[in-house]
């Protein structure tokens, strides 16, 4: 990194330079000034990091061990801080933001970092706040560094590329279980590598997931059956709906691995998150494609980037199930009197027999239009990358973003 300006008393570091060859801009408040205090100077470096990020279209780091604005400045501390604030949401959509919290943050500084793209916590901390959790300063280093990667260099979509075989290559059945199943080995079957969770310690019942596929940086998200037997309630909705908003401002395609039977009954405010990810996905302009690989019951199948949201294509594997509501669950709402009619010996096969009907194939489905195709799991890759190929690029602010 080549500094921008000699260290001086303003508390804070800027420097340009590249990440593993992909250039960036970086600043950090030094922690052995006033404890990382920043004030008018200090949060005028800030704001030149940024905006020279944003003239360079190149991705800018945040390092943040601060406690804040410096108090002794007064109240022109607070006027610097916000004119930081005004810089990072004006970079958003147009550049890549990546913050790392070294150290204790608070004040001014910790709504500066929440503001950006993803936030990088080396000491612990909420995952709620933080996207990653990382064990130390060189956990949260390299998790930087992926990340601006995989963000300040998404590369190109290659669909020739991609060739079938591999754990996808295998029976539905192998990989989605009729009972709870961790979709984790599932998404690291797709991507091409590994790729980054963010959020992982926050509703685990949906996953979110920034990795490369066939050449191309993408977002995926993903219902978990491991919790809650992947029920979208209203942290999962929002976890989801926040995550989609960010691929969507940075121009990321986005893949949506959907196994739900729905939301998640109970007095949790479901209705508030489930409207924001239905917002989110409607007006979402990048590149998105559906795979159902088990069910898709009630709102939850809506929610989860359907047709009717605008979805680029929505695809299904043989023997899934697209429901109004969990059938097993509907048959006493729809049929109480045929079931309390009925002697108790028979009920057991009848409600059986009435769920089945509750429920639309995925063969029926794309018969009336719901789906795209029915595919096997060793073509899934191939097919996902011809429908993000095929689907309109992103337009507007997103062609900022270089790619």
């Amino acid at each position: 990194m080549r500094p921008l300006a000699p260290p001086d008393e303003s508390g804070v570091l800027h420097a340009r330079g590249s990440v593993d060859g992909t250039p960036a801009i970086a600043f950090a408040t030094d922690a052995s000034r006033m404890g990382g205090a920043i004030g008018v100077d200090g949060c005028r470096r800030v704001v030149e990091a940024i905006d020279l990020a944003i003239r360079d279209r190149v991705p800018v780091i945040g390092v943040w061990h601060s406690g804040g604005a410096r108090l002794g400045e007064g109240v022109v501390a607070l006027d610097a801080a916000g004119q930081i604030f005004a810089a990072t949401v004006r970079a958003s959509g147009r550049i890549p933001q990546v913050s790392v919290l070294a150290g204790p943050t608070a004040g001014s500084a910790a709504y500066a970092a929440a503001l950006t793209d993803v936030v990088i916590s080396a000491t612990g901390g909420s995952p709620r706040i933080a996207h990653v959790l990382a064990d130390g300063d060189e956990a949260a280093t390299g998790a930087a560094r992926r990340t601006v990667r995989m963000l300040g260099h998404p590369g190109r979509l290659s669909p020739d590329d991609v060739r079938p075989g591999g754990s996808l290559g295998r029976s539905p059945r192998s990989l989605v279980q009729a009972d709870a199943y961790d979709v984790r080995p599932l998404l690291r079957s797709l991507l091409d590598e590994d790729g980054l969770e963010l959020h992982a310690g926050w509703a685990p019942n949906l996953v979110t997931t920034l990795g490369r596929f066939a050449g191309r940086t993408v977002g995926v998200v993903a219902n978990n059956p491991q919790h809650l037997d992947g029920c979208l309630d209203a942290p999962a909705a929002e976890k989801a709906a926040r995550f989609v908003r960010m691929c969507d401002a940075l121009a990321l395609p986005l893949i949506v691995l959907v196994d739900t039977p729905g939301y998640l009954a109970g007095p949790d405010p479901v209705v508030l998150g489930g409207a924001q990810l239905l917002h989110a996905f409607a007006e979402a302009v990048v590149p998105r494609v559906t795979l159902v690989t088990r069910r898709a019951y009630g709102g939850a199948y809506l929610a989860m980037n359907s047709r009717a949201l605008g979805a680029s294509a929505v695809f299904a594997w043989p023997g899934t199930e697209l429901a109004v509501h969990d059938p097993v669950a509907a048959v006493p709402i729809l049929h109480h009197r045929r079931i309390a009619a009925t002697p108790l010996a028979d009920r057991g096969a009848l409600h059986d027999r009435l769920a089945r009907e509750q429920v639309e194939t995925a063969a029926r489905a794309h018969e009336i239009g719901l789906l795209d195709a029915v595919i096997t799991p060793d073509e899934t890759r191939r097919r996902i990358a011809d429908a993000l190929a095929a689907a309109p690029p992103a337009r507007g602010a997103h062609s900022n973003i270089p790619l």
